[in-house]
Formats: structure tokens, sequence, C-alpha cells
């Protein structure tokens, strides 16, 4: 059973993970209109990674004799100046999330709702790799700058596909 003040962190969760999907596919159309087709894939899968997110919790919070309720979704931003500036973003965004789920985990240790602290084990060391995956590019891009070296990174980050994980 999930407390009122449980159930509506879960929500806000869920409509914040419904945002963030929002944000990437800003960020996957950006992309795709100054030509980098590879960031514009890598995007999209983030956009799917957080609608993936999105389901856990509406799944989870209806499996737990909660009402998922999805709210007002706010509209992302549309355009970066150079792709490191939105991949700086998209890392300041993660970072944002991490926090936001660190303290449903710290709600869930106060109300010893040990089943809600299980559940978003799975999201803490998702966040890890979330933070890690776009660190990682950014490092990249700080690397090659604007030049040639950003077509290249643009290919690489177009092989990039979205699977979701099998224990799901």
């Amino acid at each position: 059973m999930l407390s009122e003040k449980m159930e509506d962190a879960l929500n806000a969760q869920m409509n914040w993970e419904i945002y963030s999907a929002n944000l990437y596919l800003s960020m996957a159309s950006h992309f795709t209109h100054v030509g980098l087709s590879g960031f514009a894939t890598w995007m999209n899968a983030q956009y799917q990674e957080e609608m993936f997110h999105a389901m856990r919790f509406f799944n989870y919070i209806n499996g737990a004799g909660g009402h998922a309720k999805l709210g007002t979704i706010d509209a992302p931003q549309h355009d970066w100046k150079t792709p490191l500036a939105a991949f700086e973003d998209a890392l300041e965004h993660e970072q944002g999330v991490t926090s936001r789920i660190n303290d449903i985990a710290n709600l869930a240790v106060e109300e010893r709702n040990h089943a809600v602290g299980i559940f978003l084990q799975w999201f803490i060391s998702e966040q890890v790799e979330e933070e890690e995956s776009v660190s990682d590019v950014v490092g990249k891009l700080k690397l090659v700058g604007d030049g040639g070296g950003l077509f290249m990174l643009d290919r690489d980050l177009g092989t990039r596909v979205f699977t979701p994980p099998t224990n799901a």
C-alpha cells in the first residue's frame, strides 16, 4: 500500500520521466534539423528509454494499489547552440533525475516502505549508468570540438539502439 505522500512522489517522478522523454525527443529533432542524424538517433534511443522508465512507474503505482495520474508536462527547450551545450544540458538533467530518485528512496526509508525501496533500486542503478553515458559523450565532444571529429562522433552515436532490459 502506498501512502498519499508516496503516491504523489511516484506520480511526480512518472510525469518527470515523461518530461525527460520529451526533452530528449526535442533534442533529437534539433539534431535532425542541424544535420547530425547520429546524434538524433542517440537522443531518440534516450527518448525511448525515458518512456520505458515512465511506464515502469505507471505500472508500479497501479500495481501497488495507487492511482497513476498523468499531469501537465511542460514544453522542453527546442534549440541548442552546439552539440556540447545539448549534452551538457542532458547531463545536468540526468543529475537532477538522480536527485529526485534519491529523494523518493529517502522517503521510502522514512516511511519504512521496503517494497518501494526495492522498486527504486533499479532506478538508482540506472541513474549511475545514465549519468556515465551522457558524461562520456560530453567528454568526447570536448575532445573533438567542432571540427571533423564531430562527424566521426555523429557516426558512432548513430549506432545506439534502445533495448528494453530483460529483467524489467
